[in-house]
């Protein structure tokens, strides 16, 4: 309704004012939007809810090949580039931590990797924080038959697999990943990689069982004798 003042206005002055007001909404929907954009940073530092775990946001970002980046470089130069990271993970999708969120995100979030005619070999990596509602054993299987049913060429390896599925688990969310070089990189441990094992110099990580690669990050003990380090060179 408009008040007696608003009713004496003439057709031209009301469309003035139409105009005005249209004007000034223009105006702030674009500093709203300009405030927004600048609050969403390339790196965002999110609260994971678990102790001694930071999740980072990016934008325009794969975080995949960030992270195989950065840790090709490092097992490239063998540069130690950080004192507190001990693993760095990529998470490409989130979804609900229960088994039929699961089950219905993952049948569409596999595709890129495991859908025919794309098909490879993979294992299933799996790790709950702050979570004791879910079955590892439940998840592992779920998960792999998902991807047999995605392309039955799809096949388990867990000693050289082309692809490692990482699950990891917070409270009530599931953070998944498909990454590359998995056993290569050293389960993605920064501190290993920049390592210099004897391995590095041998055959690519293909002949190396999941059992040797353990054997190969597990350090020294202090307490051997020096004889015994002698036998073991020879």
């Amino acid at each position: 309704k408009f008040s007696d003042h608003e009713e004496r206005l003439s057709g031209s002055e009301r469309e003035e004012d139409e105009d005005d007001v249209e004007a000034a909404l223009k105006k702030e929907v674009g500093q709203i939007r300009a405030s927004t954009e600048q609050k969403l940073r390339r790196f965002q530092s999110v609260e994971s809810g678990a102790n001694n775990v930071v999740f980072i946001r990016t934008q325009g970002i794969e975080p995949e090949n960030l992270v195989h980046h950065i840790l090709k470089d490092m097992h490239a130069t063998k540069k130690k580039k950080t004192r507190v990271i001990l693993r760095m993970l990529p998470i490409s999708g989130t979804c609900k931590a229960f088994m039929e969120d699961m089950k219905k995100y993952t049948e569409t979030f596999f595709e890129p990797w495991f859908k025919a005619p794309n098909k490879g070999t993979f294992q299933i990596v799996y790790k709950a924080r702050n979570n004791s509602h879910m079955s590892r054993e439940e998840v592992i299987k779920e998960l792999a038959g998902i991807v047999g049913g995605l392309n039955p060429e799809n096949k388990v390896d867990l000693n050289n697999p082309q692809y490692t599925i990482v699950v990891e688990i917070i409270k009530n969310v599931c953070c998944l990943s498909v990454v590359r070089d998995y056993v290569l990189f050293r389960k993605y441990n920064l501190q290993e990689v920049v390592k210099s094992n004897k391995d590095d110099t041998q055959p690519t990580p293909s002949s190396l069982t999941e059992e040797q690669n353990s054997k190969v990050v597990k350090p020294e003990t202090e307490e051997k004798s020096s004889k015994e380090v002698k036998q073991e060179n020879k």
